[in-house]
C-alpha cells in the first residue's frame, strides 16, 4: 500500500469519530494546537530554516522565499488564527430548511462535514495549520500534500499538532501528511475516489489546472490571481496611488495582489508618471502599453503573456485605456475571476463596475488585498475559491461543508 492510500485510508477511519464530536471537543482541540505551536516555535523555525537553505540553494526567487519563511511572529500568526477559529460559530449541524408536507412528513436539511478533504498546495506552511483548523472545526479530516520545499516545515508542524491532538478527544489520525516529494503522489491523489471527498489546490496557475483537468475527485478550484485595479478619470490622486501601491507591493507574492493596473487616459497624462515614480521607489518594475511607455520612459514594453501573468512578485504591467468600457474588455479577457478593483468617484462607473465583471470579490475604492478570510471576517480560510459551484471566494468554515436531508414520518408509504 502506498504512502497515499495508507494515509487517506487511516483519515477516512476518523471520520465517524469526527462527525459525533461536541463543538467544545473541537474547540478545545484548536486551542490545545494554537499553544502547541507557540510552545514549539524555535524548532518549527530550526525546521523552516532547513526549508529556506535548500530554497537559497535552488536559486527560488526572494519574494517565493518570503512566502515560505516563519519567524516567531508568523507563527503567533498562525496559532492566533486557530484560535480565532474556536470562536467562530460552529456550523455543522445547523438546520438549513425545515419542510413539512401534507402527508405528514417533516424534512429537515441540516449541515454535515465533506467528509474527507484532499488539499494540495505550494510552499506557504501556514496552509498546514490553517487547513488543519478549518477543517477538523468542521468534523472533515484532512490529508495534506504541500510543496517539496516547505518539506521540513510541514512535517515538524504536523508532528507538533499530532502530540497536540493526542491530547485531546480529536483523533490524530484525522491530519495526515504526504511526505512523497514525487508528483505522483499528487497524480494519486487526485484519482482517490472513494478514500478523498473533495480535493482543494492552493498554488500557482500550473498546480491549479493539472488539479482541475486530471482529477477525478471532485475539486473546489481555488484563485490563481490575475488582479487589476482600473484608476477612472475621477480617481482621486491621493486615494489611487495608495490603493494601487498597498495592491501591488504590500506583499507582491500573494493571490490577491494586483498584476495589471488599468488607467484612464486622461488620468494618465496627468499623473501616471508621478505614479510610476512612486512605484519604483517601492522597486516595483513597470511594463506598460506604448502610452504607458511614452509616458514612462523608464517602463519596459508589456506583451499579451504578460497581461496572462501572475507574477508574485514585484512586476507590474501598465494598460492606459480609453476608458471603464475597454478596462472591463481587458479584465473580461486576462481576469482569473479572482478579484478586481475600480477607483472612481463616479458612482454609476462603480455601479457598473460591480454589476459586470465576473469576480468572485469586486471592489470599489479599496485594495485587493482584502480577498482574505481574516478581513472578511470568516477567521483563517481554506482558500479563496474563483469557481461558481459550491463555494466562492474566500472560504470559511461553511465551505466546508455539506448538508443531508432528514425525514421524519409516521407509517409514510408512497402510492
Amino acid at each position: 500500500m502506498s504512502e497515499v492510500v495508507n494515509k487517506a485510508t487511516l483519515a477516512k477511519e476518523t471520520t465517524g469519530v469526527l462527525a459525533s464530536l461536541t463543538t467544545g471537543q473541537k474547540n478545545e482541540a484548536l486551542l490545545v494546537m494554537a499553544e502547541a505551536l507557540r510552545r514549539e516555535a524555535q524548532a518549527i523555525i530550526a525546521a523552516n530554516g532547513e526549508d529556506l537553505e535548500r530554497g537559497r540553494l535552488a536559486g527560488t526567487p526572494e519574494s517565493m522565499l518570503d512566502r515560505l519563511a516563519l519567524d516567531v511572529g508568523r507563527i503567533n500568526s498562525i496559532a492566533e488564527g486557530l484560535q480565532q477559529i474556536a470562536v467562530l460559530p460552529d456550523p455543522i449541524g445547523d438546520t438549513l430548511e425545515t419542510i413539512n408536507r401534507p402527508n405528514g412528513l417533516s424534512i429537515e436539511k441540516i449541515r454535515v462535514p465533506l467528509g474527507v478533504i484532499g488539499i494540495i498546495y505550494e510552499a506557504r506552511p501556514n496552509v498546514t495549520v490553517d487547513a488543519a483548523g478549518l477543517c477538523l472545526k468542521t468534523g472533515n479530516a484532512v490529508v495534506l500534500r504541500g510543496g517539496s520545499s516547505a518539506l521540513s516545515s510541514n512535517r515538524k508542524i504536523v508532528e507538533v499538532l499530532h502530540t497536540a491532538l493526542a491530547q485531546t478527544a480529536v483523533p490524530p489520525g484525522a491530519l495526515q501528511l504526504i511526505e512523497d516529494p514525487n508528483r505522483s503522489s499528487v497524480d494519486e491523489m487526485l484519482k482517490l475516489n472513494g478514500l478523498l471527498d473533495v480535493i482543494i489546490p492552493r498554488g500557482g496557475s500550473s498546480l491549479i489546472q493539472n488539479v482541475v483537468l486530471n482529477a477525478t475527485v471532485p475539486v473546489i478550484e481555488t484563485g490563481a490571481g490575475i488582479c487589476h485595479t482600473y484608476l477612472d478619470a475621477s480617481a482621486r490622486p491621493d486615494m489611487a496611488e495608495q490603493i494601487s501601491l498597498n495592491a501591488k507591493a504590500q506583499r507582491p507574492s500573494v493571490c490577491n495582489s494586483m498584476e495589471t493596473l488599468l488607467v484612464h487616459r486622461d488620468y494618465a497624462v496627468q499623473y501616471l508618471p508621478s505614479l510610476a515614480e512612486s512605484f519604483r521607489t517601492a522597486s516595483v518594475e513597470l511594463r506598460g502599453c506604448p502610452e504607458t511607455v511614452a509616458l514612462v520612459p523608464w517602463a519596459l514594453p508589456v506583451t499579451a503573456e504578460d497581461y496572462a501573468t501572475e507574477y508574485n512578485d514585484y512586476i507590474l504591467n501598465v494598460r492606459i485605456v480609453s476608458g471603464l468600457d475597454e478596462a472591463l474588455r481587458h479584465i473580461a479577457e486576462f481576469s482569473t475571476k479572482h478579484s478586481e478593483c475600480i477607483v472612481t468617484e463616479e458612482t454609476e462607473h462603480a455601479a457598473r463596475f460591480l454589476q459586470e465583471v465576473d469576480a468572485a470579490a469586486v471592489y470599489h475604492n479599496a485594495s485587493t488585498r482584502f480577498t482574505d478570510g481574516f478581513e472578511f471576517g470568516f477567521g483563517a480560510e481554506i482558500g479563496i475559491s474563483t469557481q461558481k459551484l459550491h463555494a466562492r471566494g474566500p472560504m470559511g468554515l461553511p465551505a466546508l461543508t455539506s448538508c443531508k436531508y432528514k425525514i421524519y414520518g409516521s407509517g409514510q408509504i408512497r402510492s
